[in-house]
């Protein structure tokens, strides 16, 4: 509690499936274009980007799949809760970011959305897709990790 309040960031919604499919190359912060109704929604707390991914379209990275769902008490001007947003980079980090994807394997993918200085931020991973021997291998790791915290809980 004390690290949120300290860094100015809230976060809002996590993509912990990410790093179970993904192998994470780089990080960026971006912000995210949207409209009045989105953003209440967001404060809400109920986004959802576990699916989503950005592509590159016009020389513009854009999120997909993410879901913002309605907000209620904006009755005829509402939002699409899957549209495409328009995500917030600088020309030279947009391509950096097409190089990449461009290149073997790579795609981008949301980690965590968070509000920073009252504005809504993303955070997008340069990422290579894992194998399922990969997937095995890291579900080995956790299982031992967590069952060698009990044998030393008990032995203690």
């Amino acid at each position: 509690m004390m690290n949120k309040a300290k860094s100015g960031l809230k976060i809002i919604c996590l993509n912990r499936k990410a790093s179970f499919n993904f192998f994470f190359n780089d990080f960026l912060e971006a912000g995210i274009v949207l409209k009045g109704s989105e953003i209440k929604s967001i404060r809400l707390g109920k986004v959802n980007i576990a699916d989503s991914y950005a592509i590159e379209k016009n020389g513009e990275i854009y999120l997909i799949n993410s879901h913002i769902p309605i907000y209620k008490q904006a009755s005829n001007s509402n939002h699409n809760p899957y549209s495409e947003r328009k995500l917030l980079f600088n020309r030279k980090e947009i391509n950096k970011l097409i190089g990449k994807v461009n290149e073997d394997g790579f795609t981008l993918v949301p980690t965590k959305m968070y509000f920073k200085k009252g504005k809504a931020k993303i955070e997008i991973a340069i990422a290579k897709g894992k194998k399922n021997f990969d997937k095995r291998n890291t579900k080995k790791t956790r299982d031992w990790n967590r069952e060698k915290a009990r044998y030393f809980r008990k032995s203690s």
